[in-house]
């Protein structure tokens, strides 16, 4: 799906995407929700800057083995180098429905303490880093997050999901993720959240 810049989640303005309405992320952590702004305030907190640099998955998590299914959700694990324990994601994967070669994986997690949930999203190279990732759950924008890192395999965003992120992903039927790969025009994925709840318990 092409998105172009006047759409909901997008910016009219001439240099890069603007953040939603309502969305205000600075200072501390937080998850995609009305009341943040996403990539900001992972950008400024050391804690989590130095779990995201340990913590990418291996190109072999999306291959790691499938747990269980939960509608377009699958739980799957792996043992990354080194781990006395193996690692479960909730996991899904699409392309753009008109760029075949373009996807983005979606990951939720718990943090190494066991305390928090995150969302890990891998977005292709070449994505306009600026702009940030979008997100839209049905026709309600939710919020942005910043890029926080990129590797071999593509670029990262990662939030802390909070209870109105998780509420909101129980609830809707689509969660719609953006990225730019120039400032004029952005691409919309698209992620059925059939089984998310399900799952989102399910998840070691």
């Amino acid at each position: 799906m092409t998105v172009p810049r006047q759409s909901a989640a997008l910016s009219n303005n001439s240099t890069a995407p603007a953040r939603p309405a309502g969305v205000g992320f600075r200072g501390r952590l937080g998850a995609f929700s009305a009341a943040l702004d996403l990539g900001y305030r992972l950008a400024g907190c050391a804690a989590i800057a130095a779990f995201v640099t340990a913590a990418f998955p291996s190109p072999a998590f999306t291959q790691g083995a499938v747990k269980s299914v939960h509608g377009d959700w699958q739980i799957r694990c792996e043992t990354p180098p080194g781990a006395q324990s193996e690692q479960c994601a909730l996991f899904q994967s699409v392309v753009a429905e008109d760029r075949a070669n373009v996807g983005i994986t979606v990951l939720v997690l718990k943090t190494a303490d066991q305390k928090s949930r995150l969302m890990r999203v891998q977005a292709p190279l070449g994505v306009l880093l600026p702009a940030g990732l979008g997100l839209k759950i049905d026709d309600a924008d939710v919020g942005r997050a910043g890029f926080v890192r990129c590797l071999p395999r593509g670029c990262y965003a990662e939030v802390v999901m909070d209870d109105t992120l998780v509420g909101k992903l129980r609830t809707g039927k689509t969660a719609t993720f953006f990225i730019f790969q120039t400032p004029e025009e952005g691409i919309g994925f698209p992620l059925g959240l059939k089984g998310f709840g399900d799952g989102y318990e399910k998840l070691p």
